[in-house]
């Protein structure tokens, strides 16, 4: 699948030893979402011991086409150091979008290829209701050609959730765009989830180009009363039966977790997933811990990223502050980038020594008053620089707060740290 010089390439990168990435990568522990038909710039390991990773989800809506903000938004979280980016794009020219952004990525880009299916069946017929399994299978077939490095599956949701949803009703049903597209798809037509009926279909097309496959969690809570409930537990058991498919085929997989979780749940959520997916790489969609943070969701994922990833999920999804509210602009994406560096660094600092050094250098800078030297170790440079010099003072060995009576300033006066 990869050559041994790639993987030492990967395993320096990431700071592990060689013999424990391979171990851990031929066990399915470990996935590197690179696409066979392409090289790219700045490939990364997810999975077990390797730093927590974060994904960004970019692309078009209905309402928002322009192929310009999004190359932008792309550009924004690659500076502020998302590790993947997704292209969720449902509006405009949906091929030469997805085109673009793989060709400006330097980093792995995900799709989910149910959106397009519907899509094109919809512009096509009048419903995505009339769609059939070729119609998705061609689509799969030509994002892949395109270099698509990691595809989400809903392939977990089954016919049969949906009596379990009608009589145990859910405070907010189906958050999933491609759970509620495949729902409603199988409401219709009175038939399975046709990506579980030809999983295997998938996994034939994936292979053959060395694509990822994300088991997307398509009844994952999207609200605080929901969490942990009986849907998300029964697709939970569904995708662990996926999860060895895939790896009995030779596939990376990785599955995709929850949503909105109660704050006390998340371990056990974390514990649940490793166990039941025989320690397959968890990809975490929050998780958020409260619902009534509308504006500030970037920062509720934050924290429940944080304990999440202490207790074991491998990669997070940058949640930004539109989240539930619009189509995000630029800097909301660049806030919810941000918000998710902080949780996964807050992580690594405990498991890698080279992660825990920055914070010690910008401490011994601070402590110096070496601003220029904090300024560069701040994940978000010109914020720190502006606020630093937003006001006068009168002296560049202090600042506003304390003035000369800064704490730092009269314990050196005292020469107790020399």
């Amino acid at each position: 699948m990869f050559s041994k010089k790639f993987l030492k390439d990967i395993a320096k990168k990431e700071k592990v030893d060689f013999s424990f990435l391979e171990k851990n990568f031929r066990a399915g522990k470990v996935v590197i979402p690179v696409n066979k038909k392409k090289n790219l710039e700045n490939p990364v390991a997810i999975g077990k011991g390797m730093k927590v990773k974060i994904n960004t989800n970019i692309g078009t809506s209905t309402e928002r086409k322009e192929i310009k903000d999004e190359l932008q938004k792309l550009a924004e979280a690659v500076k502020y150091g998302t590790d993947t980016v997704m292209d969720l794009s449902v509006g405009g020219n949906l091929n030469k979008i997805r085109r673009e952004i793989i060709k400006k990525s330097p980093v792995a880009v995900g799709t989910v290829p149910i959106y397009q299916a519907a899509l094109e069946v919809e512009k096509k017929k009048g419903s995505f209701e009339k769609m059939k399994k070729e119609d998705i299978f061609d689509v799969l077939e030509e994002q892949a050609q395109d270099g698509v490095d990691f595809f989400t599956i809903h392939a977990g949701i089954k016919k049969d959730f949906l009596n379990i949803l009608k009589k145990k009703k859910r405070t907010a049903g189906i958050v999933s765009r491609g759970g509620a597209i495949l729902a409603r798809w199988m409401y219709v037509n009175n038939k399975e989830n046709p990506l579980f009926e030809n999983f295997d279909t998938v996994l034939d097309i994936a292979k053959k180009y060395n694509i990822t496959i994300s088991l997307g969690d398509a009844l994952r809570p999207g609200a605080i009363a929901d969490s942990t409930d009986e849907l998300q537990m029964y697709e939970l058991f569904v995708l662990s039966n996926l999860v060895k498919k895939c790896r009995k085929k030779g596939l990376q997989v990785m599955v995709e977790g929850p949503g909105h979780i109660r704050i006390d749940q998340i371990e056990f959520n974390m514990f649940a997933q490793k166990k039941v997916c025989a320690d397959a790489p968890f990809y975490i969609l929050g998780p958020l811990t409260t619902d009534i943070a509308c504006g500030y969701d970037h920062i509720v994922s934050s924290i429940g990223g944080a304990l999440a990833a202490l207790w074991g999920a491998n990669f997070l999804c940058v949640v930004t502050p539109a989240e539930h509210l619009r189509h995000p602009s630029v800097e909301d994406i660049k806030l919810g980038v941000i918000a998710s560096k902080i949780a996964a660094h807050s992580v690594d600092i405990v498991n890698f020594k080279d992660e825990w050094e920055k914070d010690r250098t910008l401490s011994l800078s601070r402590a110096k008053r070496n601003w220029k030297e904090v300024f560069n170790y701040s994940l978000d440079k010109n914020k720190a620089e502006k606020y630093r010099n937003a006001e006068h003072v009168s002296s560049d060995d202090i600042c506003s707060m304390c003035g000369k009576f800064c704490s730092l300033k009269l314990i050196d006066s005292c020469d107790l740290l020399k």
